[in-house]
């Protein structure tokens, strides 16, 4: 039998989404053997500094491609918004299985909305992006920054008025029943945000499975779960991320709707300032090209959103 290592961080919510990805492949190929190999990297390490002042959410990504490049393992299972627009050279997404629900929660004790929480609200979230964009509909909260896995932040609920966490990973942990977080003994409120208020990052909610790009054995094993209407949307998010040049270090956000039936997509995408001051958001409709991806980016930054990153650039994010 045909062994394939798979390497996964070692939080809860990446090795199950791992095993999740590999139920699905030993499905389709029954004969085949999955071996996980946990990986500890950078960015699970680094716990009491926010991502943006230490690299970006490649720091979860890097060690993995290293095991990658030297053989130890196969093929990877990634959360796709931790991964850059820009691959390690000989690597690449050999499979992108059927996207999560890509929406941002806000979690409370008491079911709350952004817009009842009191004035002076303290929010917690690990994400540039969602604090600008809470900022801008709520000046008068209070945003803190916290890290840490997500049962670590569900934890720290405890001490704030809200946190807010992406929907995917709490339903691919079955601990969202569709109104209410069931994490233990603890029952928290937890509300979806209109994506119109809350752009989700770039690739929110999908998972990308990364191998060797010349193992063709491999290639040819993914194509049995990969999802072509996401892989649509993912392709036009990236185009809008690599044109944008941003990472987790600039409030950026960008959701690709495809309409395959009619050969068309509707992309969604935001540049912010970090104090939610300045919030630039565009839906544009068009073709299912990555092209459509591009030209959304180049719209918001001759809005505005050059001078935002660069004004980010000289303070170093």
């Amino acid at each position: 039998m045909i062994t394939l290592k798979v390497g996964t961080r070692r939080s809860k919510l990446a090795t199950t989404q791992t095993t999740q990805v590999l139920q699905a492949l030993r499905d389709k190929n029954p004969d085949i053997h999955f071996e996980t190999v946990e990986i500890v990297t950078q960015g699970d390490q680094i716990q009491d500094v926010a991502l943006a002042k230490v690299g970006g959410k490649g720091l979860f990504v890097s060690d993995i491609e290293t095991a990658l490049l030297n053989k130890t393992i196969d093929l990877a299972v990634h959360s796709m918004k931790d991964v850059p627009a820009v691959l390690a050279d000989g690597l690449m997404i050999g499979a992108i299985p059927m996207r999560e629900d890509p929406r941002d929660m806000l979690i409370t004790k008491h079911g709350d909305t952004l817009s009842t929480l009191k004035k002076g609200a303290v929010i917690g979230t690990s994400s540039l992006r969602r604090a600008a964009q809470i900022l801008a509909l709520r000046p008068d909260v209070v945003v803190q920054t916290i890290r840490g896995n997500i049962d670590t932040r569900l934890q720290k609920l405890q001490e704030l008025d809200a946190i807010t966490l992406a929907t995917a990973g709490l339903a691919r942990m079955g601990w969202w029943d569709g109104e209410r977080i069931l994490y233990g003994t603890s029952h928290f409120q937890g509300q979806p945000l209109a994506i119109q208020d809350m752009i989700p990052a770039v690739g929110q909610g999908a998972l990308a499975i990364e191998c060797r790009a010349d193992d063709q054995s491999v290639l040819t094993l993914l194509s049995t779960i990969h999802d072509k209407m996401t892989a649509i949307a993912i392709q036009q998010e990236r185009a809008f991320l690599a044109t944008v040049g941003g990472s987790c270090q600039v409030p950026i956000g960008a959701l690709a709707i495809p309409d395959l039936l009619h050969a068309q997509s509707t992309i969604l995408a935001v540049i912010a300032s970090p104090d939610g001051t300045t919030v630039l958001k565009t839906s544009r409709q068009g073709s299912l090209s990555i092209d459509l991806g591009r030209s959304v980016a180049i719209e918001l930054l001759d809005a505005g959103g050059q001078s935002i990153l660069q004004a980010l650039s000289k303070t170093g994010g």
